[in-house]
């Protein structure tokens, strides 16, 4: 098979990388440009590639492309500000995909809650549900299940927009005309800013929902059932802070439920629960992390557990021997040894499962798709997500491994600069945002971390206490500690590349965004000598003011989290704010602030602004009206970039 036009699409030579300059502005640029290619699915019958890629205006599009001879049969774009959020192919013929407005990189985009089909070419589009369908309801919709034994219908599940409680009804709707069948209610409602998933068995059957209630206290509620037509009962429920099952998906002809569980391991474990026995079966489980299920697919539903995946100081998995997929499995481990230290996925499958489309993608590595046909044993690359970076050396990130000052062990990444012996080097502290459930990865390429290390700068990113993946005891030790025992890991991270001496002790400065921005500025008061220079971008500074603006405290889920996670005393929550505490400043501090931003409100920004000029603090300022949390265009990542650079030489350059 020839090779396909997704990479006939590269524009620029990496060339422009090479020059020695000490603002390569052309390799902003390049690390600026949104990537091109988020995700790619094969038709069931292989003749179709479906695409979605970033616009220069920073929208997403999807493409469609025949594979016999690279013709571009269609190009499909929202309206101004929509991008296209999912989508798959629900025949050989026919796309399913849905909208959503995104408001900043850092936050989820907020989907429309409209469903729309079209045919490949991109005649006979129709949309499925909401205001503007053929029936006008003004409900949000979501797919459920793409119903491979139905390749003219799928399942979804709609809400009423109106309803501040509103009960899910799941109906089987037909994809060339929008005709519904009612499936029945779910007796479990879907409250503001919670999520609801719905698990459907190998006959199409919805047989468990997961849901929240904020009601109390955001525990997480299961429902379950026997069959079609049969009552939903309660399977459990459980508290934040208690640990649970989380199903995933279930296996086929059977009562069994994939899952993650947490309820007799303090990490997320690889569990198995009975619908029918009530029983939940640990069957794996790391010390360490949590494990991601590996499953193999058949007919277009999952088949198999065939083993797990996870990450400590490298990507790396295992596979079950007693298996009966044993070619699937095999498959799987012949591209993860062809791709070491990279997660490896398949996205889609052709129905027959002979043709796969898998991803591959690192943190040294920007993602790439390829078309692996089984059969052949051929793998064929068909898409990189940026191109213009596929051939240039990056900067390496790897993991490392630290104690914390009260005997924590700390899993961090550092990005070193090339070409450079690791001494005594200039560092940035680099905290992630979240805080809570988050960690930096080894599976996804930091853009702000590869630009500073491109510069001449050793990059720091702790997954201190409180980041999600290293186990429930982990994750809540940062609860109420924001701004203390969470710095302190960040801090211990630090001292231990000066103590290797890797990192010069007077070269030191901190950047992070959204928490990461509160903690850059929190790392400044709690060591003032140690940072050079600091800066916050779309950060918190103000935890009081995170109960009083923005998008969290809206609803009731989103208080409770807040009560959950921060200090319960007005007078802790002051002692942790970086707001109150400028006074033990002694670096310069540099705020960086789009003003569309939802999540984190200018109010932030402004009011650190106002205290730092009241005491004639050094300081400077980048606000971008029309940005919400984090920068999407590029020209702003690029001139954020120049100024922070400049902001970091002034300071701990040469």
């Amino acid at each position: 098979m020839k090779k396909l036009i997704l990479l006939g699409l590269i524009a620029l030579s990496s060339s422009a990388l090479a020059q020695d300059v000490e603002i390569n502005d052309e390799l902003l640029e390049l690390y600026a440009r949104p990537a091109q290619y988020l995700d790619v699915k094969l038709s069931p019958g292989g003749d179709y590639l479906a695409a979605t890629s970033r616009t220069e205006k920073g929208t997403v599009q999807l493409t469609v492309i025949a594979v016999d001879d690279n013709e571009i049969l269609r190009i499909t774009q929202g309206r101004e500000g929509e991008s296209v959020a999912s989508f798959n192919w629900a025949n050989d013929e026919r796309l399913i995909f849905s909208m959503a407005r995104e408001v900043g990189p850092l936050e989820m985009p907020a989907p429309t809650g409209e469903i729309f089909a079209m045919n490949a070419d991109g005649s006979n589009q129709i949309i499925l549900t909401g205001p503007r369908s053929k029936s006008g309801e003004y409900v949000f919709a979501q797919v459920v299940d793409f119903l491979p034994d139905e390749p003219d219908a799928v399942m979804i599940y709609q809400r009423s927009f109106t309803s501040a409680e509103p009960y899910l009804d799941l109906y089987t709707i037909k994809i060339d005309s929008g005709r519904k069948r009612s499936e029945g209610r779910i007796p479990l409602r879907a409250y503001r800013s919670t999520n609801v998933s719905v698990i459907l068995d190998s006959d199409g059957v919805s047989r468990m929902v997961v849901g929240v209630d904020p009601e109390e206290d955001n525990q997480t509620v299961i429902l379950g059932r026997d069959g079609a037509n049969q009552e939903w009962y309660e399977v459990t429920r459980y508290a934040t802070d208690e640990g649970g099952f989380s199903p995933l998906g279930m296996l086929p002809n059977s009562d069994q439920v994939v899952g993650l569980s947490n309820s007799k391991t303090d990490t997320r474990s690889l569990s198995v629960m009975d619908l029918s026995e009530h029983t939940e079966t640990v069957l794996a489980t790391h010390p360490k992390v949590d494990l991601m299920p590996i499953v193999s697919f058949k007919n277009g539903r999952s088949n198999e557990l065939i083993g797990a995946a996870f990450e400590y100081d490298s990507i790396d998995a295992f596979f079950f021997a007693d298996v009966e997929d044993k070619e699937y499995s095999r498959m799987l481990q012949s591209l993860q040894a062809t791709f070491p230290g990279h997660g490896v996925g398949i996205t889609s499958s052709t129905q027959d499962g002979s043709k796969v489309i898998v991803s591959v993608a690192s943190a040294n590595k920007t993602p790439t798709f390829f078309l692996y046909d089984r059969g052949q044993g051929k793998l064929l690359p068909i898409a990189n997500s940026r191109p213009w970076l596929a051939e240039h050396e990056l900067p390496t990130t790897q993991a490392v491994l630290y104690q914390s000052r009260d005997g924590r062990e700390i899993q961090a990444l550092l990005t070193l600069p090339k070409a450079t012996e690791a001494k005594n080097l200039p560092l940035i502290l680099l905290p992630h945002g979240g805080p809570h459930g988050i960690r930096d990865s080894l599976a996804s390429m930091d853009t702000d971390a590869k630009v500073f290390a491109e510069h001449g700068y050793a990059v720091l990113q702790p997954n201190f206490r409180g980041s999600g993946g290293f186990g429930r005891e982990f994750l809540e030790a940062g609860y109420k500690n924001w701004g203390t025992t969470m710095i302190n890991d960040m801090t211990d991270g630090v001292d231990h590349l000066i103590d290797e001496g890797m990192v010069d002790a007077d070269r030191v400065c901190v950047y992070g965004a959204s928490y990461g921005g509160y903690a850059a500025l929190q790392s400044g008061v709690r060591e003032p000598e140690k940072y050079k220079c600091i800066v916050g971008f779309v950060g918190v500074y103000d935890l009081d003011l995170m109960f009083e603006q923005g998008d969290i405290p809206q609803a009731l889920a989103g208080r409770n989290y807040l009560s959950r996670v921060l200090p319960s005393e007005a007078e802790e929550r002051k002692a942790q704010s970086p707001l109150h505490n400028v006074d033990k400043l002694k670096a310069p501090v540099f705020i960086i602030q789009g003003g569309a931003d939802q999540r984190v409100p200018e109010t932030h920004a402004f009011r650190l602004r106002d205290a730092l000029e009241e005491r004639d603090h050094p300081h400077e300022w980048l606000y971008k009206e029309h940005e919400g949390h984090g920068f999407f265009v590029p020209e702003n990542n690029i001139e954020r970039w120049q100024k922070m650079l400049t902001f970091f030489d002034k300071y701990i350059g040469k």
